[in-house]
């Protein structure tokens, strides 16, 4: 099993403890919100549609469902069938007893549903509604469908990932979607904070799925604004700083080198054994480093070529140079970096006895996350959570309710 098999702790108090966050999304980008404010202690409640429940139970690898068991992890679960009558009112119960509510339908949704953000904040004036779609809640694209593949298309992180004789080339997992988490988590302590401290009302946030990856691509926009030219794919090289990119070694495997800063790139020049290359006027600078990269990246290259990976990354450690391997997803579960610093961890599962994942993050030392309970089986807390509210759970499950 890969990972450091932590310690069981129980129920032990976040700094978010207190903060009931109601979680109506599906799939990713609103469970990445949810993930890091469980993880933080806020009590998250997952409303699933009875007998399927959440579409990301139905991600499986190897029949496990691992996307749900990392990403769902201190969550709660309750089942609530809006398509029968007196669904509306069960759900605003919940939403006068919650913080935050998280959905990710197509605009428009919760308004035809009868619980739109004006219902909503009636019932609970405080309430911050995260409200996630793939183009926003307004605009000429509001009714698109919005998946994170047609966004990462559509940021302009696809037109520069990828090499320049090939097409352009999409993530390999949901970036868009975990973007968004982040920024929808922040934006809920931003909204919380307002509340807080400066005794605001209760707000509607509008994320996209668009606006945070095309703003991690940093200054694409005003590159080409003073230019008026588009870049070539690089793949691991830069247009930004040169040398950069993946190397092969001598035994197949790789290693990653950056060196963007100038003392960096006269060390591994004479690291290589090229010091005539510090003051050639193709390489003295960033700038002529950038402009005749293809030239100098095959030196350096070969030099990494002649050598293992283990030989290169102790040369360019002793140097001092930033070379750094590139695992595999094999060779990073039992890397010792990640194991030492306990960044991979285990948890018990029901299914597999234990089941790896990333730990909390980020480590904080007066309040710190923890791994509390592991993702819920469907409707698991309906009988915590409904007769709270004052509802009996065996009513509730003859009217087809939960």
């Amino acid at each position: 099993m890969s990972g450091v098999e932590k310690e069981w702790v129980g129920d032990v108090p976040g700094a978010l403890d207190g903060i009931r966050v109601l979680d109506m999304s599906r799939l990713i980008a609103g469970n990445a919100v949810t993930h890091l404010l469980a993880d933080h202690g806020a009590e998250v409640i997952k409303i699933e549609k009875p007998g399927t429940g959440d579409d990301l139970r139905a991600w499986n690898t190897a029949g496990v469902t691992t996307h749900w068991k990392v990403i769902c992890r201190n969550k709660k679960s309750v089942t609530l069938n809006f398509r029968q009558e007196g669904a509306i009112d069960l759900m605003l119960d919940l939403v006068a007893s919650a913080r935050v509510l998280v959905e990710n339908f197509k605009p428009g949704t919760l308004e035809k549903m009868g619980i739109g953000p004006d219902v909503l904040l009636e019932r609970n004036p405080n309430l911050i509604i995260i409200r996630i779609s793939g183009w926003g809640q307004d605009g000429m694209w509001s009714h698109r469908p919005g998946f994170g593949s047609l966004v990462e298309a559509m940021s302009g992180f696809a037109a520069m990932n990828g090499f320049a004789d090939r097409p352009p080339v999409l993530p390999p997992l949901a970036l868009a979607d975990m973007i968004a988490g982040l920024y929808g988590a922040f934006s809920a302590m931003v909204a919380i904070r307002e509340i807080e401290v400066k005794k605001g009302p209760g707000q509607v946030i509008d994320l996209t799925l668009f606006e945070p990856i095309h703003s991690v691509l940093g200054p694409i926009i005003a590159n080409y604004d003073l230019t008026q030219s588009v870049p070539e794919r690089t793949g691991s090289l830069s247009n930004q700083s040169a040398p950069r990119n993946v190397y092969q070694c001598k035994d197949g495997k790789y290693v990653a080198l950056s060196a963007s800063m100038q003392a960096m790139a006269e060390r591994l020049l004479r690291t290589i054994g090229r010091e005539d290359l510090v003051d050639d006027p193709k390489f003295r600078t960033n700038t002529d480093r950038v402009a005749n990269r293809h030239e100098l990246d095959p030196i350096v290259g070969a030099f990494m070529a002649e050598r293992t990976q283990a030989e290169n990354l102790e040369i360019f450690e002793k140097a001092g140079v930033t070379v750094g391997a590139v695992p595999d997803v094999g060779e990073l579960a039992v890397h010792p970096y990640p194991l030492d610093r306990e960044a991979i961890v285990s948890m018990p599962d029901a299914d597999v006895g234990r089941i790896a994942m990333h730990n909390v993050i980020p480590r904080m030392s007066g309040s710190p996350a923890q791994l509390r309970t592991p993702a819920p089986e469907l409707g698991q807390h309906n009988e915590e959570i409904w007769p709270a509210l004052g509802h009996d759970t065996e009513t509730l499950r003859a009217k087809g309710l939960i």
